[in-house]
């Protein structure tokens, strides 16, 4: 059987509640579903009373931006929402998030875009807010003809309204996951902005000695060519071949639960993996 594990819901920037994830996931025949909001355990006691309605594996997680020159994402799986070294820091990554949109917000109507925070607050439906929900009142306003235009533009790093906001190191995040009895997983690594293999072996011993359980290497944006090299590099350095699809929702059009863009497969034995890998 296949299980998913990465994706969101309007805890934090996906179109989908928890709950209704869960459904998705159960008549997909997924056998397991990791909730991996951003900065955020909001929405796991919402996520498990389904799960454990229907009978599914739940795995409570979040999902950390990181403090690394082009931008590194973790996938903490297993981290139960409660008191905790990690746990407690997520309040704080919470509110430099806030502070992070009200700048954006402030760049846009420099740019003559204007929009409250009330407005992307409302988009978000009480989740923790992001870009994809300050994009989207773009759209709504006729300022962007899409999500992607509207990073592409102004949103994403490097553009006229990008801010920045305080991310904990990797080092320091992944530490406070094993901490936190958490299994972190390096996200998605072409994000890394890394094209020299030296950078990447280098990188990956530096994680592997910080405690890294993993390499998201099935992964929905890439071909099969991709999914199979990212795969030896993880084996090679010791890490779990991990996967998931990212979903987001409608924020992400044309990629679904589970599978991806339609090919995506993550055995169930990955996560048994990743728990032995984690001790």
């Amino acid at each position: 059987m296949a299980v998913d594990l990465h994706t969101h819901s309007t805890a934090s920037d996906g179109s989908e509640t928890p709950s209704a994830l869960v459904e998705m996931a159960v008549d997909l025949g997924l056998s397991a579903l990791a909730l991996t909001d951003h900065d955020t355990l909001q929405g796991i006691e919402e996520a498990r009373a389904s799960a454990d309605r229907a009978g599914i594996d739940l795995i409570p997680g979040t999902e950390i931006s990181l403090d690394f020159l082009g931008g590194m994402h973790l996938v903490v799986l297993w981290l139960e929402p409660g008191p905790g070294p990690l746990q407690d820091r997520l309040t704080g990554l919470q509110l430099g998030r806030e502070g992070r949109n009200a700048a954006i917000v402030g760049l846009l109507a420099d740019h003559d875009m204007p929009m409250s925070l009330e407005e992307v607050i409302a988009e978000s439906g009480g989740g923790t807010v992001g870009r994809p929900h300050i994009a989207a009142v773009m759209m709504q306003k006729g300022y962007v003809g899409s999500i992607a235009e509207a990073f592409d533009m102004w949103l994403g790093a490097g553009k006229p309204a990008y801010a920045h906001r305080p991310r904990l190191t990797p080092e320091e995040a992944i530490g406070l996951a094993r901490d936190s009895g958490g299994v972190p997983v390096l996200a998605h690594p072409h994000t890394l902005g890394i094209n020299r293999s030296h950078e990447m072996a280098d990188l990956l011993v530096r994680l592997r000695s910080a405690g890294l359980v993993g390499l998201e290497a099935t992964y929905s944006a890439y071909q099969r060519h991709e999914r199979e090299g990212y795969a030896d590099l993880a084996r090679r350095f010791g890490l779990v071949v991990s996967g998931g699809s990212d979903y987001h929702g409608s924020y992400k059009p044309n990629l679904e639960l589970g599978i991806g863009y339609g090919d995506l497969v993550i055995p169930d034995e990955v996560m048994e993996e990743l728990r032995a890998a984690a001790g």
